[in-house]
């Protein structure tokens, strides 16, 4: 088994700022000594998220207002309290998305569906640099 550990450098220009990692990636697997195995994408940190979905205008307006639905922006989040920085719903919404996904993938390419990209989405208020671990395993 082989593990390579890559990284990605974006930056984000603030809350909701959806950003397609799909070309990065495919572009790391077919540099990689890797041919088959998984490849985790994780972003540090505790308000940003990796998921995937169809990077279309439609889903790219339609993921932020769901999570505005869900997490609202507006109501009162006690870690406010602690820091007083205005993203006590960035922190909930990333908690409910998650920091990382895992992809199979043959022959250096990601075993995705038709219309699936992999995405990062900022979610803290301000604009932020961002370095996303690509971790590869296989053979």
């Amino acid at each position: 088994m082989v593990v390579e550990t890559k990284y990605l450098e974006i930056d984000s220009r603030g809350e909701n700022h959806i950003i397609d990692l799909t070309p990065h990636i495919v572009r790391e697997l077919g540099k990689s000594k890797v041919s088959n195995g998984i490849i985790t994408v994780f972003v540090p940190g505790s308000t940003g998220a990796i998921t995937t979905i169809e990077y279309e205008p439609g889903l790219i307006k339609d993921l932020p207002n769901i999570l505005e639905r869900i997490v609202p922006k507006n109501i009162y989040y006690a870690h406010e309290e602690t820091w007083h920085d205005g993203n006590g719903h960035s922190h909930v919404r990333a908690s409910l998305i998650g920091p990382s996904l895992t992809i199979p993938f043959v022959d250096r390419r990601p075993l995705l569906g038709t219309w699936q990209q992999v995405i990062f989405l900022e979610l803290d208020v301000r604009p932020r640099h961002r370095r996303i671990v690509l971790q590869i395993i296989g053979e």
